[in-house]
């Protein structure tokens, strides 16, 4: 066995030497770390200590911004290949349908090219968008190629997290083996892989929205928000105070988004996928479910600058659904 010290060690040490001799990662380190794990070229046993330091101590945006920097250069996106806005979501949900679903095909169909991204099955018993695409004949897109096509067909690609960076994905997966969640699950929200000038995610802990904020604004990210909404997922439940960080034309702005209903909508026993192409084609009324869609529509109305208040967006997002074609799936 060779006692030379390996080279991904001083970053474990950086992190891991104790109360006051321990720093976060700069953001050159924190982009070199993470380019030589994605070139697999650190031990398990050095990656499970990287990712649990790094939980224990929470990212930093600095750490948030290498690391991304890092998956970025090995994506390799065709130039030519674009969206408007980019949706990530990565929580999947387990009290409610993902309504916000809905929302994402609703602006689809007025011209905003919308790329979805995320993973599947990391948590157990949650339900993931990967998991209700073939209901509306979508799929998840297995190369750029599909990825173009799906947005020039129907204005909305989903970007599996395996196709964007295989490693990333194999890591993510870990959950389970480690018994918490890394930073990877923070980092996949902010990649934005089409580089689109909009920019949504959803958060569940509060100490993230300011985190994700921060790191938008660091990768120029300038036109962005962070919903601390159902689930964990870009969601606004309309029967609660949802909070909002944005980054707006590169300014932090901090906003409560006022709930549309005072009460309590009861949570239901079982989630069915199926109701959410049934609702969308007017088979199925659901108050709380069209509330969502439209709330968490009103928010991108005001994120894309299509409106400049919370009256005026949630007036055009109700129009709009309303005004969805109920056959298109």
């Amino acid at each position: 066995m060779s006692h030379q010290e390996h080279p991904f060690a001083p970053f474990v040490r950086i992190l891991g030497k104790g109360k006051k001799g321990s720093r976060s990662l700069t953001r050159e380190e924190a982009e070199e770390a993470m380019a030589m794990i994605l070139d697999q070229q650190v031990t398990p046993e050095q990656l499970g200590a990287f990712l649990m330091l790094l939980r224990v101590k929470e990212e930093s945006p600095e750490e948030l911004s290498g690391f991304i920097t890092a998956v970025q250069a090995q994506m390799s996106v065709p130039t030519n290949l674009r969206a408007d806005l980019d949706w990530s979501t990565y929580a999947g949900k387990k009290r409610q349908l993902p309504w916000f679903f809905l929302a994402a095909l609703v602006l689809s169909e007025q011209g905003v090219r919308v790329c979805m991204h995320g993973a599947r099955g990391h948590t157990p018993g949650r339900l993931y968008i990967a998991d209700l695409l073939g209901h509306f004949g979508l799929k998840a897109a297995a190369n750029w190629l599909d990825a173009e096509l799906d947005l020039n067909e129907t204005g909305f690609c989903y970007l599996p997290l395996e196709m964007l960076s295989a490693e990333l994905a194999r890591i993510i997966d870990l959950r389970p083996v480690l018994g918490l969640r890394s930073p990877v699950h923070t980092l996949s929200r902010l990649l934005n892989p089409l580089n689109a000038p909009f920019r949504i995610d959803g958060v569940f802990h509060p100490a993230y929205g300011p985190m994700h904020q921060q790191t938008a604004f660091q990768l120029g990210q300038n036109n962005s928000v962070t919903v601390r909404g159902e689930g964990g997922e870009a969601e606004i439940r309309p029967d609660a105070d949802c909070s909002l960080q944005w980054v707006r034309q590169g300014q932090y702005v901090d906003q409560e988004w006022p709930r549309l209903h005072d009460q309590r909508h009861i949570r239901p026993d079982s989630m069915d996928p199926k109701d959410l192409l049934r609702v969308w084609r007017g088979q199925l009324a659901h108050p709380y479910g069209e509330a969502a869609v439209c709330e968490t529509l009103a928010v991108c109305l005001l994120l894309l600058q299509r409106v400049d208040s919370v009256a005026s967006a949630r007036l055009l997002a109700e129009s709009m659904w309303q005004e969805r074609n109920n056959s298109r799936y």
